[in-house]
């Protein structure tokens, strides 16, 4: 097939991807309790994604298709009965064990989006943790538009900060070093957190002293644009349902590549750190992050210094953000760039600020570009994906989303290199 018409080929595929809906389906009762997603209209008939939670914990997800004129609550009630395992009893450390947990501050980066920001902020505000702080980073500002939003409706629950230098890294940065919590969190303005986001992310830390890290579950809170919807079928940000700790100590034996894939451990917009352990690192490294040339890769940087120490990190299900995706084609084109680059930028980070892991790097190499090849691997957009089918490579992936993640991944180390020169020459200026 020509080259011009095989794009043409997966633009029509694209564009043929319909919006589904997304729900939330509570089965901890006789009678199941169905609504609507954060944000979203009433569940009608049609594609449904669907969160279904046992006693308010997720425990899994499904598609399924409601039929014209059935009820959607006894059709995916059904469904999830069926599909959905019962949820498992509490392990130590998990929120609902002995112990409270530490005060927390929440570190949220923005730029010039203060609606979104609002919505977020009105989420963190309602989480059920019994201690916690607020901290606002307005990264690089041009107008005043996010500090007046904060000090005209949130002023006497958040805090304001100003951070001139471009950066999500150095934006965290700034967060990190002004918060007053025994853990910091960090999320972003995009998402919707769930009322026990934050109890569930940091109870782990008071059951477990050697623990830096925790990580949680991230779900799409829109699918109605072809974008969001094959961001999800390709796996999205979620890293499935099963409670996990990664310990440096007993390296996992089906993780070869541990602890370098390090985007299997988890997002940015669902991260928590034992403020000591990730002060004592030196924070992110601020030529990562998006807003610098290196696209990307801050989070993955902070997920492999604190193993590195010798902490160990925790993946929960429990503690769930709804995330916005982006929308359009070109967002996805974006994301994509900036995939590939974040994840060889954040390497070259790790090696450059601790060099004594390039020997197990270079051990890993043959299997982490045999790992990058099927990372990045073309798959076909029809058929199969469905969104929620997390931590899989199986789905649909278009020819030209795989090439510019593979040009990212050739780019990010000189992205590193370049933020790295912008940084020592804004540092020089403003001497």
């Amino acid at each position: 097939m020509a080259r011009s018409a095989r794009a043409q080929e997966e633009i029509r595929r694209f564009l043929d991807i319909g919006a589904v809906q997304v729900a939330e389906l509570d089965l901890d009762r006789d009678e199941a309790e169905l609504r609507p997603g954060p944000g979203s209209p009433p569940v009608t008939h049609g594609e449904v994604f669907v969160l279904v939670r046992q006693g308010g914990r997720p425990v899994g997800t499904l598609l399924a298709r409601v039929p014209e004129g059935a009820d959607p609550k006894a059709v995916l009630a059904a469904r999830a009965r069926a599909e959905c395992a019962p949820a498992q009893a509490r392990g130590p450390g998990e929120a609902g064990g002995s112990g409270e947990p530490p005060y927390t501050s929440v570190v949220i980066a923005t730029r010039e989006r203060a609606g979104q920001l609002a919505r977020a902020l009105d989420s963190l505000l309602a989480q059920d943790h019994p201690r916690f702080e607020i901290v606002v980073v307005d990264n690089a500002p041009v107008t005043s538009e996010t500090r007046d939003l904060v000090e005209r409706k949130y002023a006497e629950r958040v805090r304001y900060l100003r951070e001139p230098v471009p950066g999500l890294a150095v934006a965290h940065n700034t967060g990190l070093a002004a918060v007053r919590g025994e853990v910091v969190a960090f999320t972003d303005d995009d998402v919707v957190a769930d009322p026990r986001w934050l109890t569930e992310l940091t109870a782990s830390f008071a059951a477990d002293p050697g623990l830096g890290c925790s990580t949680g579950l991230i779900l799409p809170a829109r699918l109605t644009t072809p974008a969001q919807v094959l961001l999800e079928r390709h796996g999205g940000f979620a890293k499935g349902f099963t409670p996990r700790t990664y310990d440096p100590a007993c390296p996992p034996v089906d993780e070869p590549l541990f602890p370098f894939t390090a985007g299997r451990f988890g997002s940015g917009a669902n991260m928590a750190f034992r403020t000591a352990a990730l002060r004592s690192v030196g924070g992110f490294d601020p030529a990562t992050g998006a807003g610098t040339a290196a696209r990307g890769g801050d989070d993955l940087y902070g997920f492999v210094r604190v193993l590195a120490e010798g902490h160990r990190l925790r993946y929960t299900p429990y503690a769930l953000v709804w995330h916005h995706h982006r929308e359009t084609w070109r967002d996805l084109e974006t994301q994509a760039y900036g995939y590939g680059a974040g994840l060889t930028a954040y390497l070259t980070a790790v090696l450059v600020n601790r060099p004594g892991l390039l020997p197990a790097f270079l051990a890993r190499l043959p299997r982490g570009l045999a790992h990058a090849r099927t990372l990045t691997a073309v798959r076909e957009t029809e058929g199969g994906g469905a969104p929620g089918d997390h931590d899989v490579r199986t789905h649909p992936w278009p020819r030209r989303l795989s090439r510019l993640q593979r040009r990212g991944m050739v780019y990010g180390p000189v992205g590193y290199l370049r933020a790295r020169r912008a940084l020592r020459a804004r540092g020089e200026g403003a001497r």
